[in-house]
């Protein structure tokens, strides 16, 4: 099987970014983008998704972490789309519960090439420290609609907002990692009837 990685450079008049990524790695992490908080969180990606990734952004964070965010979503979902390929042999689908004290959440995750994103987090507050926490839609959506997945992610319950986002984080990697794997019973088959996704 041909390795399955990605290095994608992003450069507009908001953000210069730089993402590489690797599919089969060990979880390493690496990260300078000026968003602390988004850092800790691409953390749990990478960790439970064992997907080695490197981001780089420098960003308009003068004004807010929006450009920033978003524009880290939409380069992560292109290196992601760049290194699944024709997505040949993968399980296509993950899902993953994942709990952190009080909190639970589920993603659910389509390999399917129809960017879709069902997001529901009651957040019990609106910012954790300085981050804006709706900045978290943007950054799925950004991925979901360069990645071409589909997305679903619901936090189940959870009254801590920081607790509450890191076990969607922690799901996301974790379904990840479950619907890029390799089924050998599947051979070099496409994971769907319809021969192409």
């Amino acid at each position: 099987m041909q390795e399955r990685k990605a290095a994608v450079n992003r450069d507009t008049l908001e953000t210069q970014i730089s993402v590489a990524l690797n599919l089969d790695g060990t979880g390493a992490a690496a990260f300078a983008t000026g968003v602390p908080f988004l850092e800790h969180m691409m953390d749990q990606i990478a960790r439970h998704g064992m997907i080695d990734l490197d981001v780089r952004c420098q960003g308009d964070t003068h004004i807010d972490d929006h450009h920033s965010v978003e524009d880290i979503g939409i380069t992560i979902g292109q290196a992601m789309h760049q290194a699944v390929g024709d997505k040949r042999g993968i399980r296509r689908y993950g899902h993953a519960y994942v709990p952190l004290d009080e909190a639970l959440s589920r993603v659910v995750i389509d390999f399917s090439g129809r960017p879709g994103l069902e997001m529901h987090i009651p957040f019990t507050q609106k910012r954790i420290g300085s981050f804006d926490t709706e900045l978290f839609w943007e950054f799925f959506q950004g991925f979901v609609n360069h990645a071409g997945v589909t997305l679903h992610i619901d936090c189940l319950r959870g009254h801590n907002a920081h607790h509450q986002i890191e076990t969607v984080f922690k799901a996301f990697g974790r379904a990840l990692r479950m619907a890029l794997e390799v089924d050998p019973r599947m051979g070099n088959a496409m994971p769907s009837t319809k021969g192409t996704l």
